[in-house]
């Protein structure tokens, strides 16, 4: 392992670091830090791969299943100062993420999703420039894969979105995945926008349901709701959005239930009263009310 004081800039805030670089075995290629120790201890995150150091999960998985808010800032002239500011809070091997009031099901979503094996392929050589070029005259004593890259929206990834937890293409198929695991694939019908919320409490309104949608999903807006329809007789609800991308970020995110008023309801989506589709464990309202 080769230690160089201030190697490089942290890839988050942009500060001078000390960067560890290493080799985790034969035949692998070699790791090194990316992001300093400060940006990591905010996240809880590795400083190598940027995985949560918990569960082995995109920092987008974690903090969508934990509804947890994004403060850390992104623009250049604030994030170095936001890490200065942090580091002086930030003690030892203390975390600043703090997930204490998270969901029950937030945290079982985890569990099921969490990366306990060791994963190898990350530990592989970086695929050979020259190969792809077809320039490469080393031929087996080249230390780099020879094998095509692959051209996918996993391949196309950044320091910055994944730190942060925005428009990560791998936390995307993991939450998509789950989701459908769990009966949540979205429909067909792209006009549907409705989530369907079942056995509330019989304490529950239009207004604790919605305040409790909007802390579960703390990446969108108020506006970004249409309408919440709650039947109070059926102790059930529609929450209604306005675009289908919003519909389905709270499908991923509730898919192990949601927590209303100390319950944790059932989580299907609305189905289409215009394609005839009908269900017995659905009341007979429709997905989607104007008001």
């Amino acid at each position: 392992m080769s230690k160089q004081e201030y190697g490089r800039s942290c890839g988050t805030c942009a500060r001078p670091f000390t960067v560890f670089r290493w080799n985790p075995g034969a035949g692998g290629r070699f790791k090194t830090t990316v992001i300093c120790q400060t940006c990591a201890k905010v996240k809880n995150v590795c400083q190598t791969c940027l995985l949560d150091l918990e569960y082995g999960l995109p920092t987008q998985v974690r903090d969508t299943a934990l509804a947890l808010q994004n403060e850390a800032p992104t623009s250049d002239i604030n994030r170095e100062y936001y890490a200065q500011n942090m580091e002086g809070k930030l003690d030892g091997n203390k975390s600043g993420l703090d997930s204490g009031r998270a969901s029950s099901a937030g945290k079982e979503m985890l569990k099921q999703l969490a990366r306990t094996d060791p994963y190898y392929k990350r530990n592989r050589p970086q695929v050979c420039s020259f190969f792809v070029k077809g320039e490469c005259s080393r031929g087996n004593e080249c230390p780099y894969r020879h094998e095509k890259p692959a051209n996918s929206e996993l391949a196309h990834q950044n320091i910055q979105d994944r730190y942060h937890g925005r428009s990560d293409p791998v936390a995307r198929k993991i939450l998509a995945t789950h989701a459908e695991n769990q009966g949540l694939k979205p429909p067909d019908d792209a006009t549907i926008t409705s989530i369907f919320l079942s056995s509330l409490s019989s304490e529950s309104t239009e207004l604790s349901i919605r305040t409790h949608v909007l802390q579960s999903l703390p990446t969108i807006q108020p506006t970004h709701i249409k309408s919440v329809v709650h039947v109070a007789k059926s102790r059930c609800a529609f929450v209604n959005f306005k675009e289908r991308a919003v519909a389905e970020l709270a499908a991923q995110a509730w898919a192990n239930g949601l927590e209303v008023d100390g319950e944790t309801v059932g989580v299907k989506w609305g189905r289409s009263r215009a394609g005839g589709i009908k269900s017995s464990s659905l009341p007979s309202t429709p997905t989607t009310v104007t008001t």
